[in-house]
């Protein structure tokens, strides 16, 4: 195999396999990254078992065709350091030497065989599904703020897909809960008869969001029983589905909260992050004291001190006196995309809804804190 290509296109593709590759596995070809050259075209390959990431190159110059597997880290780590626009020189001088030279840089990489790389069947039958890229985007930011890093219960480690009905229009939700929090947001959706609903794995997630946020082509969605596919141009990631029941959410979203908080949402994040500064776990408690016209934020830690704001607010009840999870509380404001934040409470202990006045396809729901 020999090949001449530039610096900055491998780079990219590169750059989105470090998220995939296991840095340290037992399987040493897990860490490495698949190259094939064929029909002028470089194909990029990396895979943890779990998550297939494929891209295309055909701004390449092809010598000669074959193909082999070398480290992902150490490749994408000469790379980072050649200068931009350079051009690479590849040549497998034999099964296990990959020659790379580069202006006056010269590597000789150790290599895999390609034989013991793992190999996937790219079989869809469903139906496509065309995403909007940037709202479906806006859909998983807005919703893996709460997927849970409990291993214990796996089906709460991603994002529940699945179809909603609303008003005589079809949606895409997605939801995810830590059984503290829970985020909800939702896409329309036309044309679409066989989604079955799947849990997206967490790594999936923000992998995919890498992605989203790096291109502009549009993106299709497939699946198949336990698996799902996105392609994004010459992209291609293919995902296994966590295999388990997601809980029904339903249950939790509070219907009968009659007590409404409105507050600048700017001036409530950034109110929340001074007085949380008190303390160095950011897990820690924060107090709201809200009555009519304000609400007074207070953190008090035994290993630090306390700190205290006071912040414009409208309530449409009496004082109410509620503490709160401050980072998760600043994970679901910080999605909100309205200038206020508008809370509905029922008392100091059930659940509380947060909505967003400017993107009602999205609610969130927050468990109290006992102090």
């Amino acid at each position: 195999m020999q090949f001449v290509v530039k610096r900055d296109i491998l780079l990219k593709s590169l750059n989105f396999v470090q998220g995939i590759v296991e840095k340290k596995n037992t399987l040493p070809i897990l860490s490495n990254v698949l190259l094939q050259l064929k029909d002028k075209k470089l194909s990029i390959v990396a895979t943890d078992l779990d998550i297939i990431f494929y891209d295309e190159i055909i701004d390449v110059k092809t010598i000669k065709e074959g193909s082999t597997t070398t480290s992902a880290a150490i490749l994408y780590d000469i790379l980072r350091k050649i200068s931009s626009n350079s051009e690479l020189n590849f040549d497998l001088k034999s099964k296990n030497k990959l020659s790379l030279k580069s202006e006056s840089a010269d590597f000789n990489l150790l290599c895999l065989p390609t034989d013991n790389f793992p190999t996937f069947a790219d079989e869809f039958e469903s139906q496509e599904v065309t995403l909007n890229n940037n709202r479906f985007l806006k859909l998983l930011n807005k919703t893996r703020i709460s997927i849970s890093n409990d291993d214990t219960r796996h089906y709460l480690n991603g994002i529940y897909l699945h179809l909603t009905e609303a008003h005589g229009r079809n949606f895409l939700t997605g939801v995810a809960t830590d059984s503290h929090r829970l985020s909800s947001s939702s896409l329309e959706i036309e044309n679409i008869s066989d989604f079955n609903s799947l849990i997206l794995p967490r790594k999936t997630v923000y992998q995919l969001c890498s992605l989203l946020a790096e291109t502009s082509d549009q993106l299709i969605m497939q699946t198949s029983e336990n698996k799902i596919k996105f392609t994004l141009g010459k992209i291609k990631l293919i995902s296994k589905v966590i295999d388990g029941k997601f809980p029904d959410y339903k249950k939790v979203v509070p219907t009968t909260n009659d007590k409404f908080l409105v507050v600048s949402s700017k001036d409530f994040i950034n109110s929340i992050e001074r007085v949380a500064s008190v303390s160095l776990d950011r897990k820690e408690g924060v107090k709201l004291a809200i009555n009519k016209d304000s609400v007074q934020l207070s953190v008090n830690s035994a290993n630090s001190g306390e700190g205290n704001e006071k912040i414009k607010a409208e309530f449409s009840s009496e004082n109410l006196n509620i503490s709160f999870n401050s980072k998760y509380l600043i994970d679901i404001a910080s999605e909100v995309e309205d200038k206020n934040l508008k809370m509905s409470l029922k008392d100091s202990v059930s659940p509380v809804l947060i909505e967003d006045e400017s993107d009602k396809n999205s609610y969130y729901v927050i468990m109290p804190m006992k102090i």
